[in-house]
């Protein structure tokens, strides 16, 4: 949960970011920024800060922080803006970069802002001259809901009106923020570091592959040949998210190159997160900086600031914010990945003393309108100038008309909570079935269920980016490995409880579900061995639908087929598989439907509503009008003979199902039926972009929560779970597998959709764009999207 302390009687001023001690170069500038802002308003202003934590047990803040956010919790941020607003704050400042925010491209801080009702300053620490889709809607929104947006270069503030369409007395120029230290000979402080008597040759900074510190590396030998007392100092601790996905490969692959190229005497690497006096102290000693970064799109950087603020003459690659803070003679520009630039720059400088403290003057006289202080005033100011815009806008808010499907937009779903998934969940897989919430061991487990669950993980970790779901993704991954007889290409259906299988083959519904689940895992997991494993199950056990007989079996196996195409769209023969099984599935339907009876069967059983979504999937891909009617009309039929006369949804029961021509048996009512109409209207409306399909996603994912026959919800708040059908006269309160995860893939499924509508519709001619493969390995064989791969839905991973 959140947690907050208490203000004192004082007007206040909101930081909104991470902080210190997160290492995080944003929770950095937060930090001295805010510590500035109290500074420079004395009593007159209470400062304090509202951080966002990225592990679930948060930082030992200092007292400056008064409230904390869960990340990927998107109720934690609606309270913020609750917390925010009671408090009355003059000015809630934001620091703005999309990672260190929950949602889709950081989307969860909308949540925050549209609550918000206090004057809003953004401070903008990444400006995309390309940005993706969600990218570009997030900041227009968090635009919109800013009073002032705070840029730190020339480049940034361009961009926000050519690209942004901000206009342009909204957006304030304000300088990063440096240290006030003096002018001082490097001599002063390198016996600190054991390298007096020695030129030192400066980078410091969270360590990444995108610091280009390689080149600089590279470098080194034309360097030591010409002035070989050169010492090279890397400082800085690994960024901690870098650590997490691939420890210290990055430190130790330069470490390496430095002993390749025998220049183990001329490079030291530091490696830890230093306070500001030490870094200061580090950069006192330093006769050069080098900034090696490898891409151009970056508009600020705090570490060229601080180095150019302490006197230091900069080489540096022609990053956007480097080219600003370096001309007119400030520092050196070389072109990227280029280490003889650099060598050549370094050398030149190195020989020339003279220019070098020229530089170095040049570089620190400009920064003294950077200091502390002085930026710390300008905010204030700022602040004042937006509180006067906020007042004025909120004299101008009028009532707009509520948009169609807006209700979508603004409903407060539940949050996601995978309490009972983890409860279900034991070192082999997802159990099968509950005795009310507590797991039964008696009933063994599924390949449709863990299927299923993998579904659940790895939708999760796209929404969220929760780091807690890996282990499940690799029990569910684990699990469908185990059950794939790669002998026969058909997954197992059934495992006992002991661990032994039922070694027949699962039936054709059940396999295909499992081909659903490894296609998210191929889609959707975060690391390359957990893609592979996911692609290997998926092409080992695609073959076997083509001889299936059963048109839901299809279907699964094209929802699967689709995700696998997310990211690898130009395989060739998985899209010969796709168009196999919508001809069949269409050709199913014209030869069994009529006018009376739109349906490819004599009977309406489980799990209808996915053969709609089929068609209307396929419909879109290979651009048949003549299956997305189809599609539209049975959906649109299975909805009209499962909506009551209250208009809420009444689902066909599994006691006698539906015949043609017989009565609609009511009960037993499954949750895996609501949850493949969410699933349907879901995708109808993306292929369609008719706002009517919404409203009954609404209708259909409110069954879960009361809006049915009896007025009961089965989604169980006290456990997370959902309970397995709605009865005659009451609810079956077991709380199994298959109800629990419907109930989780439609919940996220409307996360999704929620987010989609908040950041605006996609074009309709998106092409679908393919997930890159993560750290660079690429799959062999074709793999070049072509127009035809026109997305049916929004873009899940902001590309």
């Amino acid at each position: 949960m959140p947690r907050s302390k208490t203000l004192q009687d004082r007007p206040a001023i909101a930081f909104l970011s991470d902080y210190l001690p997160r290492q995080c170069g944003i929770a950095t500038f937060t930090h001295d920024l805010c510590e500035a802002v109290a500074t420079q308003a004395g009593r007159k202003y209470e400062v304090f800060a509202v951080a966002t934590n990225d592990v679930p047990e948060g930082y030992p803040y200092p007292e400056r922080v008064r409230f904390e956010m869960r990340q990927s919790v998107r109720a934690d941020y609606r309270l913020a803006a609750e917390f925010l607003n009671i408090q009355q704050v003059s000015a809630v400042c934001l620091q703005h970069e999309y990672g260190i925010f929950g949602g889709a491209c950081g989307s969860h801080i909308l949540a925050l802002l549209t609550r918000l009702r206090r004057p809003l300053v953004t401070t903008l620490h990444t400006v995309l001259k390309e940005p993706s889709r969600q990218q570009l809607q997030v900041l227009k929104q968090i635009a919109e809901h800013s009073d002032r947006i705070v840029v730190m270069s020339d480049v940034a503030r361009g961009m926000l009106g050519d690209i942004y369409d901000v206009p342009e007395d909204k957006i304030a120029l304000i300088p990063h923020g440096i240290p006030d230290v003096p002018f001082v000979d490097p001599t002063f402080f390198k016996d600190q570091f054991g390298v007096e008597g020695r030129t030192v040759m400066l980078t410091f900074g969270l360590l990444s592959p995108g610091k280009g510190i390689e080149y600089a590396i590279e470098a080194l030998p034309k360097i030591v040949a010409e002035h070989p007392e050169i010492i090279y100092i890397v400082l800085g601790a690994t960024h901690p998210h870098i650590k997490r996905e691939s420890g210290e490969e990055y430190r130790n692959a330069l470490m390496r190159r430095v002993n390749e190229l025998g220049m183990s005497d001329h490079v030291m690497f530091v490696n830890r997160f230093v306070e500001m006096d030490e870094l200061c102290e580090f950069l006192g000693a330093a006769d050069l900086y080098v900034t090696p970064y490898l891409q151009e799109a970056q508009i600020t950087s705090g570490t060229l600031a601080y180095a150019m603020g302490t006197g230091k003459a900069v080489v540096s690659t022609a990053y956007w914010y480097a080219q600003e803070m370096l001309a007119d003679e400030r520092g050196r520009l070389v072109p990227f990945r280029n280490s003889d630039a650099i060598a050549e720059q370094v050398v030149d400088l190195l020989d020339n003393e003279t220019e070098r403290h020229a530089i170095r003057k040049r570089a620190y006289n400009y920064c003294r309108k950077m200091t502390w202080k002085r930026v710390a005033q300008d905010y204030l100011d700022l602040f004042q100038t937006a509180r006067e815009a906020w007042v004025e806008r909120q004299h101008r808010v009028a009532e707009t008309p509520r948009e169609r499907g807006a209700s979508l937009k603004e409903d407060e779903l539940p949050e996601i909570d995978l309490r009972h998934l983890r409860t279900l969940t034991d070192m082999t897989g997802i159990l099968q079935h509950c005795r009310f919430a507590t797991p039964d061991r008696n009933h063994g487990y599924t390949t449709e269920d863990n299927a299923r669950a993998l579904i659940v993980a790895t939708r999760y970790w796209d929404q969220t980016h929760d780091e807690g779901v890996l282990r499940l993704m690799q029990t569910y991954l684990s699990f469908l490995s185990h059950a794939l007889d790669e002998q026969t290409g058909r997954f197992r259906g059934y495992m006992h409880y002991n661990r032994t299988w039922d070694e027949a083959p699962g039936d054709e519904d059940s396999h295909a579900r499992a081909l659903w689940g490894v296609g998210c895992g191929v889609a959707l997991c975060p690391y390359e061995s957990m893609i592979a494993l996911a692609t290997r199950l998926f092409l080992n056990a695609l073959p076997a639908v083509e001889e299936f007989s059963s048109p839901r079996a299809w279907s699964y196996a094209i929802v699967g087929i689709h995700e696998y195409l997310c990211r690898f769209g130009g395989d060739s023969e998985v899209r010969r598989y796709r168009h196999v099984l919508a001809e069949k599935l269409m050709d199913y339907f014209e030869a069994n439907m009529s006018d009376d009876w739109p349906w490819c069967e004599h009977v309406v059983t489980y799990a209808n509503a996915t053969l709609p979504h089929a068609l209307l999937m396929s419909g879109k891909w290979l651009q048949n009008g003549r299956m997305i009617d189809i599609g539209k009309r049975v959906l649109a039929w299975l909805l009209e003979i499962q909506t009551n006369e209250d208009g809420h949804l009444s689902i066909i029961g599994t006691q006698g199902w539906y015949a043609r021509g017989g009565e609609r048996a009511r009960f037993d009512q499954q949750p895996l039926e609501a949850h493949a109409l969410v699933n349907a209207c879901v995708e109808a409306y993306h292929v369609t972009r008719e706002t009517y399909w919404l409203g009954q996603a609404r209708k259909a994912f409110t069954w879960f929560l009361g809006d049915n026959d009896l007025r009961i919800p089965l989604h169980d708040f006290t456990t997370g779970g959902c309970r397995d059908a709605l009865h005659a006269d009451h609810v079956n309160e077991n709380q199994g597998a298959e109800s629990t995860l419907s109930w989780l893939i439609a919940l996220l499924l409307m996360h999704e959709m929620q987010t989609e509508l908040t950041l605006g519709e996609p074009p309709a001619d998106k092409v679908l764009q393919q997930r890159p493969v993560p750290r660079a390995i690429k799959p062999s064989g074709p793999v070049v999207a072509t127009k035809v791969e026109q997305d049916a839905r929004t873009d899940r991973n902001g590309q």
